[in-house]
């Protein structure tokens, strides 16, 4: 499912991918150690509450006496924001906010960065220099969940040279949890969701579920049943499917 220039080697999976066990610098100059589970969190597009979710997603894991991880590799805001993603973030998984996202990676216009990069005359990192900069920044000794989570949907610019699905691809993630609501027009946006994201496995995490709502269970039903994604509609069911041996 053709998504824009981003080369790629076969379905979904970009050239030169980065091998799992690929260790980097690491944060204060030790060795970076792979992530035990690396969960990419992505949606159907923007304010869906994929920054909501992860961060719920690194409290509930913590609560569980998980060691926990938190990457933003790109951000852009509206000048004066009240709070950024990298710093709700943060607040989760305990880590400094200029861990998950440092400055220079940090556009205050709302766009895709690439797009804010430009705006602001400001250098952009390739995709391949994320994946790079994302590997050498875990942090030293183990890590048993880190979330990365992309800018805007799937296929929104994320650098120049690639999309959410292709950082997905390149890290080799574990997991993709698709961040969705649950309204109506969710079962396309899904599907066109998980299809560009093939061959990862994708979760599709229906974010605002009101199980009293029969529109959103009959959606979460032909999700399930009929299309045979992996559904779930609480944080507690998220963690407990991402933790699955």
């Amino acid at each position: 499912m053709p998504l824009g220039p981003a080369r790629r080697d076969g379905p979904g999976v970009p050239l030169d991918p980065a091998p799992r066990d690929r260790q980097g610098a690491g944060v204060g100059g030790v060795a970076a150690v792979r992530p035990a589970r690396l969960v990419v969190i992505s949606g159907t597009g923007t304010e869906v509450g994929k920054t909501w979710v992860g961060a719920a997603l690194l409290r509930e894991g913590r609560r569980r006496g998980l060691r926990v991880a938190a990457r933003k590799p790109l951000q852009s805001f509206s000048p004066g924001a009240h709070s950024l993603d990298s710093e709700v973030l943060a607040a989760a998984s305990g880590e400094p906010a200029s861990d998950v996202c440092p400055e220079e990676r940090s556009f205050p216009a709302p766009m895709a960065p690439p797009m804010a990069a430009e705006a602001l005359g400001r250098p952009l990192p390739t995709m391949a220099a994320v994946v790079s900069l994302l590997e050498a920044s875990w942090p030293a000794g183990s890590c048993d969940l880190a979330v990365v989570e992309g800018a805007g949907g799937v296929a929104s610019p994320l650098t120049e040279d690639g999309h959410t699905a292709d950082l997905a691809g390149r890290l080799r993630a574990d997991v993709v949890v698709l961040v969705a609501n649950p309204s109506l027009g969710v079962i396309n946006s899904a599907r066109l969701a998980v299809a560009a994201l093939a061959p990862a496995r994708v979760i599709v995490h229906l974010n605002r579920f009101d199980p009293a709502d029969d529109l959103h269970r009959r959606n979460a039903a032909w999700l399930t049943e009929r299309d045979r994604f992996e559904v779930t509609s609480s944080i507690a069911g998220l963690v407990d499917r991402l933790l699955e041996p």
